[in-house]
């Protein structure tokens, strides 16, 4: 039980952090944050993506997923299955497709011709609370992400973005965690 008290009171510290930056500078972050994720080979390279919608004060990502849209990539969006408790991958052919889900964050409402495997995607753009210098993730407490995740056997590219602000220097981890590959912040490109 120490470890999750440990995540959630660093969780809520982080949070704080993160949304005490104003939105002024968070936007000067987010395109910092995409020019830097849409320059790199993985990214550059990618047919299929799964991106996150983003949601409060996250990394904001709906400008990239429209433009990637725009760029003839195939883009997934998750959605929430409470009832398997996993998330469930729906491709999007554009904004308009999303609407507020589970707990607000914009999911797409879409029938099940549009599902798709974690084997469909070739990068995975993963949201988090906060992360540290060796890849570990603090999400929002849920644990759908690493349940996903770790469903990856085919080693597909994780890549995490995040502002400076969410980073610290360690972030308990326990078994089913799953580790970023890399992390990106409006300053530097972590790879771990």
């Amino acid at each position: 039980m120490r470890i999750y008290s440990d995540k959630k009171s660093l969780r809520r510290k982080i949070l704080k952090s993160r949304d005490s930056i104003s939105l002024t500078e968070r936007e000067k972050k987010d395109v910092l944050i995409k020019h830097t994720l849409f320059s790199m080979p993985e990214f550059k390279n990618a047919d299929t993506i799964l991106f996150y919608a983003s949601f409060r004060t996250e990394v904001e990502t709906i400008s990239m997923i429209d433009e990637s849209l725009k760029m003839g990539k195939q883009v997934a969006v998750p959605k929430v299955d409470k009832e398997r408790h996993k998330l469930r991958l729906y491709e999007i052919k554009n904004i308009g497709e999303l609407s507020s889900g589970y707990m607000g964050i914009p999911e797409p409402s879409l029938s099940a011709v549009r599902l798709m495997n974690l084997d469909d995607i070739d990068v995975v753009i993963v949201p988090g609370a906060g992360f540290d210098y060796s890849g570990n993730r603090l999400g929002y407490g849920a644990g759908y992400y690493d349940i996903l995740l770790s469903e990856n056997k085919k080693k597909i590219p994780v890549i995490a973005l995040a502002y400076e602000e969410q980073l610290v220097d360690s972030i308990p981890s326990e078994i089913h965690d799953v580790r970023m590959g890399m992390i990106i912040t409006d300053k530097r490109v972590i790879k771990t």
